[in-house]
């Protein structure tokens, strides 16, 4: 079981991994979060899928099918025991509030991932996206030994962009046409940390998210 914020850490792949922040548990999602799941989407739909890619018209919707949910669990708990991804549901009091995802995660030479992140409405503005970027850094830093996190925003997502400047990640620049979102191949800045800066910024970090 890995802990954060105070709370013993390790490490153990196929064990259950609970992240905690100072407000926050992050923890892969299971089948029983479905109805948390499917409410907070359901009530979300238009604030969230406006930043998507769009969900292939034929396969079943998850937050509508409790076997498309399942299926989604068994699937991101395969990517997680790959090492190639680590999808994470982010609780506040113990209710379901979003997700936090470290993507595409790549060894050999690049040592790198990406994350992305999306949040029940109600509970935006309240810094919980801020906390659980910090948390899932330092997991990726000091747990996955990686070298390098990414965060791909578009320009005028400007909820997305808070959540970066309250932590104060350094913006690298735009990519142009970077990624298919809602059927539109949009531009993104892209905003990066490395070990040498997370290493730097640690002490700063736990103290102010952890």
């Amino acid at each position: 079981m890995t802990r954060f914020g105070g709370h013993p850490a390790s490490v153990v792949t196929n064990a259950p991994i609970r992240l905690y922040g100072r407000r926050i548990l992050i923890r892969p999602l299971v089948p029983t979060d479905f109805e948390a799941w499917s409410d907070v989407r359901m009530r979300n739909g238009e604030w969230l899928t406006k930043w998507e890619p769009l969900s292939h018209p034929h396969s079943p919707d998850p937050s509508r099918s409790r076997d498309a949910f399942t299926n989604r669990c068994a699937s991101r708990d395969r990517e997680r025991q790959a090492g190639n991804a680590y999808a994470m549901g982010i609780f506040v009091g113990n209710s379901f509030a979003g997700e936090i995802n470290l993507n595409n995660v790549v060894r050999g030479a690049m040592q790198s991932a990406t994350i992305g992140y999306w949040i029940d409405r109600s509970r935006a503005g309240n810094a919980y996206m801020s906390e659980a970027v910090v948390v899932m850094a330092k997991f990726a830093f000091e747990e996955l030994r990686l070298h390098r996190i990414e965060i791909c925003i578009i320009p005028r997502n400007t909820n997305s962009l808070r959540v970066v400047e309250k932590i104060g990640l350094r913006n690298e620049g735009l990519a142009e046409r970077f990624l298919e979102i809602n059927g539109e191949w949009e531009d993104h800045y892209r905003f990066g940390l490395t070990t040498e800066e997370w290493s730097t910024r640690r002490d700063e970090l736990a103290t102010n998210w952890l």
